[in-house]
């Protein structure tokens, strides 16, 4: 009788149940450590021999939990999420807790037979681990926002609620405003992943950091920071600045920042600096930007902190048409009128600065006219709407082909962030 080989279907059963008592007793484990609270190191590591693979556990805002792997190498592939990494989304009833990435041992093909078993005891272990520091994080999302609104203005009040969050404002603070725009479509929570790369460079450097989402579209980050002077502002915006443009590629970053606030109470001024300087940073491409280098911007301060709808009026009365007929006619009004205010008013250094012929310059200036009233040949003229310009970037409008013009779908109308 020809001796049995491991292909002989008599040893296939044998296998097979082999392969259930081993993936019993990996999910035996993982329940084990779920229930003893081990951690979700201990967690992940059961839940990696259940699965025969190597994990990694990401949460919702994209924080790495934990890793199961047996090298750096493999490590690596998992963060990087290599082409022969698998992800799971990690989900509590319809509530995404996190991500589970995996990659199986051995150059196994096709999911492992436990996986929906693992990744429902893992949602459940991540959002319970987790459910404390979220709320945390929207206790303190919420104060900074009631600050920045000036729904909050008293200092005592300011300094207690931010001392119960572990801030302490007692010598001072400062915000920072970070936004991120995407060049292209993006997948994925990436609205929370800016918040915690933001938070992790600000708390590299110095403690008690408070950060909240803001702004329409989700990729601004507000971060109220206790300061004893400005330098220390000014090393977390480098420290922002320089996190965002490593970790998110295909993304264009601003920030801005305040001046030193010696008191809680000017938090709401603060605010209001950071975000001018945030706004002028984007439309001028230079960034990070101190609101002290915003020159003649900072002039316009009180309006925009006091009475923005005076400065949106005179902006309508401005910009407004040339930026509206811009985006319907895809013409270039704007960029003429700036090009030819940098010049001083001369045609054919403008005509040069936007390769075109002086005549086209002319008509355009002309059009200017037509549309707005103002007149470019005049000092009166050249005022008002230099005027206008710097109420567009202190407001944050974005003129057409700027980057909401890059990133909206056809027809859409140009985003006017208006604070």
């Amino acid at each position: 009788m020809a001796p049995k080989t491991k292909d002989s279907p008599a040893e296939a059963p044998a296998e097979g149940a082999d392969a259930t008592a081993a993936r019993g007793g990996g999910l035996e484990a993982l329940s084990e450590a779920i229930e003893s609270g081990a951690g979700l190191p201990a967690v992940a590591r059961a839940a990696a021999a259940a699965l025969d693979s190597s994990l990694a556990l990401i949460d919702r805002s994209s924080a790495v939990l934990a890793v199961a792997a047996v090298s750096g190498a493999e490590e690596e592939k998992l963060l990087a999420t290599a082409p022969d990494v698998s992800t799971a989304e990690l989900r509590v009833a319809d509530v995404a807790v996190g991500e589970l990435r995996y990659r199986r041992r051995g150059g196994a093909d096709g999911a492992p037979p436990a996986l929906r078993m693992v990744t429902t005891l893992l949602s459940l272990e991540v959002e319970r681990a987790r459910s404390p520091e979220w709320a945390s994080d929207e206790a303190a999302s919420d104060f900074v926002r009631a600050v920045l609104e000036r729904r909050l203005s008293d200092a005592a009040e300011i300094g207690d609620r931010a001392a119960e969050l572990g801030s302490d404002l007692g010598s001072g603070a400062g915000v920072i405003i970070a936004r991120a725009t995407p060049r292209s479509t993006q997948t994925g929570e990436w609205r929370a992943r800016v918040l915690t790369l933001v938070l992790r460079a600000v708390r590299s450097g110095s403690s008690g950091a408070l950060a909240a989402t803001t702004g329409e579209e989700g990729g601004e980050v507000a971060v109220l920071l206790p300061a004893a002077d400005a330098a220390v502002l000014e090393r977390a915006a480098t420290a922002v600045e320089d996190e965002l443009r490593r970790s998110l590629s295909g993304f264009s970053v601003t920030v801005g920042y305040s001046r030193h606030a010696a008191d809680a109470s000017q938090a709401y001024r603060a605010g209001k600096e950071a975000l001018m300087a945030a706004n002028v940073a984007e439309s001028e491409e230079r960034s990070p930007l101190a609101f002290e280098e915003t020159g003649s911007y900072r002039l316009l301060l009180p309006a925009m902190s006091e009475d923005p709808a005076e400065l949106e009026r005179f902006f309508d009365e401005t910009i407004a048409p040339l930026s509206a007929y811009d985006d319907q006619y895809e013409t270039e009004l704007v960029a003429t009128v700036e090009a030819y205010l940098d010049n001083d008013g001369n045609v054919t250094p403008t005509a040069e600065t936007l390769f075109t012929h002086r005549h086209t310059i002319r008509y355009r200036l002309e059009r200017v006219r037509e549309l707005c009233g103002h007149d470019l040949s005049s000092t009166e003229g050249r005022e008002k709407l230099g005027l206008g310009l710097k109420a567009m970037r202190v407001l944050g409008i974005q003129p057409p082909g700027g980057p909401a013009k890059e990133s909206r779908g056809k027809g859409e109308k140009p985003s006017r962030k208006r604070e």
